[in-house]
């Protein structure tokens, strides 16, 4: 059976062509699906958001106090941001996003948590590099107020060792690591969504660099396979 599908936008972009699609599909009952595609890649999908959501919400709960001040690399459908935003101890969330087609779609209405985050007065959304923003020298921040966060949380490349583009490679190392973990505050936490699993190299590379790190596999129910499927995310602890 055909699906109803309808591309919302395309658009070029320095990573390539990019688009939103949205359809109905009849092997969920007609359940309507928002993807965002790259090329031929898919980058993320309403049907599949534990992952993001669970970035938040562990990061998040490895912190004490309030009046947390975060960032969110990579913007997509939003659910990550929107997770972060619904924890009444965050004062304030800085998006920071690549692709300005993406955040259009936010502020546009046409994805269905934009509205929600462009609503929120501490959410700010920026259009920047993630990579060259963690790379700066000092403290230097991209349209946010604050010069060190509780926490920053990832979710832009597929893992550690899967790029969406060449460049983000030297992110993944200590000296990247280091000038990330530059940016947080003394109890701050680094997170990180990966779709593999938990990878060894990484791991000690954290754990060079920040006091402590762990890898949680989350599992979640497929629902077009009927079986599970499993992302990780990656905590680092920076320590006072």
């Amino acid at each position: 059976m055909a699906l109803d599908f309808e591309e919302l936008d395309y658009a070029e972009t320095p990573l390539g062509a990019i688009s939103l699609r949205r359809r109905a599909d009849p092997r969920l009952g007609g359940e309507v699906v928002h993807e965002i595609k790259l090329g031929d890649e898919f980058l993320m999908s309403s049907l599949f958001t534990v992952g993001e959501t669970q970035l938040a919400t562990r990061g998040l709960d490895a912190l004490k106090g309030s009046e947390l001040d975060v960032v969110v690399g990579g913007l997509g459908l939003g659910y990550t941001a929107a997770a972060v935003l619904e924890n009444t101890r965050v004062r304030s969330l800085g998006v920071i996003e690549i692709m300005e087609p993406v955040i259009d779609w936010h502020l546009r209405g046409l994805v269905p948590l934009g509205k929600r985050l462009t609503s929120d007065a501490r959410c700010t959304l920026v259009q920047a590099d993630f990579f060259a923003w963690a790379a700066s020298e000092g403290r230097q921040t991209v349209g946010m107020p604050r010069s060190l966060f509780h926490a920053v949380l990832l979710d832009i490349d597929h893992s550690p060792s899967h790029w969406l583009a060449p460049g983000n490679r030297a992110f993944y190392s200590v000296a990247g690591l280091r000038s990330l973990r530059d940016k947080l505050q003394p109890d701050g936490i680094f997170g990180l969504w990966s779709n593999d699993p938990p990878e060894a190299a990484f791991t000690g590379l954290l754990d060079e660099v920040f006091r402590s790190s762990e890898a949680h596999v989350v599992s979640f129910p497929n629902r077009y396979t009927g079986d599970a499927s499993s992302c990780t995310i990656y905590l680092a602890h920076k320590g006072g």
